[in-house]
């Protein structure tokens, strides 16, 4: 068909797909790149494909010594050998991964584990990359030959552009990156979390499969159209369209019985089969018109997950690990350990499925009752202060039951002298249990567009001009796991959609702007909840209530409950 054809097999490939139009590509500007990847300008046409792959990755910025294809050529016979290809056995870093063969030929699929052998070679300091196998097999498709091939990856794992992140080479990176793709399913498709939470033994395992349904599951297709867009926009791309990918799954099997008995099994299953129910097209109209967080606020969150990931012992250092279970609900929220006058053991754990992955090791630990420490407001920060994040759990006379995720230790309120002052993050949120349950989140996680600095034409234009470096994200205490979706990173057309949590030796107030979602007062005893602009609330119990138990508690995370959770992964 073309030079790019040697390791393609063309009965495999969509010929019908494929137009014999000779055009080219001579844009340079970045937006206008962006609207052409989207649309497929170069999806129908292999070898022009092939051309705009090679431009594109050709203009990633790289360390100084990146091997290219003369060192293949070097180095392939020393490191291969007379072996067979099939026989030749993966590196552990790519974790057992799928070995995609999409559509080459048998020639195809053996230069995929000769490649991923040399770059094993060339990148000592690769400890984790699943995504390997199937990135080298995309790109074999519209390579001339297997060094090419392996010039072109190199590139993508030399990237040296802070801004720019392309493919997890740790198993800190990758953890970090399931993390907080969990983080933003519980945010941006709490239907399917819902399911996740109701019908899998492990949460997070099922999100650490994220990757693998874009890099093993989706169809040739599917995932070279991903790429076309990846390589212009970069990493972000990825969360949205496995977060698109769990939405119509949850769609298209909802109120279905489970095809299999795992839902890990059952994802990966529709994904596979995805041509069945949902297009190229319908699947990237379905990633892009999901409203994410900027770019910026992505990478502080994963910047979150890392540190936290850091601080319970995991680091790049560890090579080989099986990964992590998250601590599931059921095992964080304790039955015969557990004990609230306020909620049950499942109110708990439908709450503990909300609060972000970075604290799912956690466990509730009771910091103050108003049963047994009485109602005073000073001795509830006494108890509270030097606790984050915390959980407030309120009950009313009426039997109603309410109350707050706060990231913020109490004791910041001083920061303010004896004036209030409003102080949190945007992953506080409020919710009511009874009569039903219902969860508010910060306004701006579903109307982004009130906050300018999230736009995605800000963001990227910072791709484009390589702005963005680690030096321009705020710092955070060594010691802080919450620093994003700090109202500081945002310019927001008022400060009423920032009012978090504010406290004095008068109040407690949780979420304010033309109204307060919750208003305690000094004696612990009365309250009123109504309306705000930060959560965009109803009210979470009758207007104005009566407490009858108040009850805050921290997440807490226990070094030896971290040893054996561990202790698995280090054997």
């Amino acid at each position: 068909m073309d030079e790019y054809s040697c390791f393609v097999d063309w009965d495999k490939m969509d010929v019908s797909a494929q137009s014999q139009d000779t055009k080219e590509l001579t844009c340079t500007d970045f937006h206008e790149l962006k609207q052409l990847a989207r649309q497929g300008y170069w999806a129908k046409n292999h070898s022009l494909r092939a051309k705009v792959y090679h431009k594109l990755i050709s203009n990633i910025p790289c360390r100084t010594v990146t091997p290219d294809a003369n060192v293949y050529r070097d180095i392939v016979v020393k490191i291969v050998g007379k072996r067979s290809s099939s026989s030749l056995p993966l590196p552990e870093f790519v974790d057992n991964s799928l070995v995609p063969t999409y559509c080459l030929n048998a020639e195809g699929v053996g230069a995929v584990r000769k490649i991923i052998l040399c770059i094993a070679n060339q990148f000592p300091d690769i400890s984790f990359c699943p995504a390997l196998p199937s990135v080298i097999a995309l790109l074999l498709h519209y390579s001339k030959d297997e060094a090419e091939c392996f010039e072109h990856v190199c590139r993508i794992l030399a990237c040296n552009d802070p801004s720019k992140r392309l493919i997890d080479q740790t198993f800190l990176a990758f953890e970090s990156s399931c993390m907080t793709f969990g983080d933003l399913v519980n945010k941006y498709c709490q239907a399917a979390h819902k399911l996740m939470v109701a019908v899998s033994e492990d949460v997070l395992e099922v999100y650490s499969d994220w990757q693998r349904w874009l890099f093993g599951e989706l169809p040739m297709a599917y995932i070279a159209r991903v790429f076309d867009v990846f390589l212009v926009e970069g990493y972000k791309v990825l969360y949205r369209v496995a977060l698109a990918l769990l939405k119509f799954f949850h769609k298209v099997r909802a109120g279905q019985p489970m095809e299999s008995d795992s839902i890990q099994q059952d994802i990966r299953a529709f994904v596979r089969d995805i041509a069945k129910s949902v297009s190229p097209e319908r699947l990237l109209e379905k990633a892009f018109a999901i409203r994410l967080f900027s770019r910026k606020e992505i990478q502080l969150l994963q910047m979150a997950n890392e540190k936290a990931l850091q601080q319970k012992g995991i680091t790049v250092k560890q090579k080989s690990l099986a990964l992590p279970k998250r601590q599931n609900v059921h095992l964080a929220v304790h039955a015969e350990n557990f004990k609230s006058e306020i909620v049950s053991v499942k109110e708990m754990r439908d709450i503990w499925s909300w609060i972000p992955e970075r604290f799912a090791l956690c466990q509730p630990l009771l910091l103050f009752t108003t049963l047994e420490h009485g109602c005073s407001l000073s001795r509830f920060y006494s108890h509270s202060e030097g606790h984050e994040p915390t959980l407030l759990l309120i009950k009313t006379t009426a039997k109603e039951v309410c109350g707050a995720y706060l990231s913020t230790d109490w004791s910041e309120r001083r920061r303010g002298g004896n004036k209030l002052s409003f102080f949190g993050t945007g992953e506080c949120f409020v919710f009511r249990l009874q009569p039903e349950v219902e969860r508010y989140e910060w306004v701006i996680i579903k109307h982004p567009e009130l906050a300018s600095t999230g736009s995605e034409t800000e963001n990227h234009a910072q791709t484009a001009s390589s702005t963005l470096s680690s030096s321009s994200i705020p710092s955070e205490p060594s010691d802080r796991l919450s620093p994003f979706l700090a109202a500081r990173h945002f310019n927001l057309p008022s400060k009423t959609a920032s009012m978090f949590m504010a406290g004095s030796s008068e109040c407690i107030i949780v979420g304010g702007g033309d109204g307060q979602a919750l208003y305690l007062d000094a004696d612990l005893n009365h309250g009123r909840t109504s309306h705000c602009n930060t959560f965009n609330n109803q009210p979470l119990c009758s207007e104005s209530f009566q407490i009858s138990i108040l009850e805050p508690w921290e997440l807490h995370m226990e070094q030896q409950r971290v040893a054996q959770v561990l202790q698995p992964c280090l054997s």
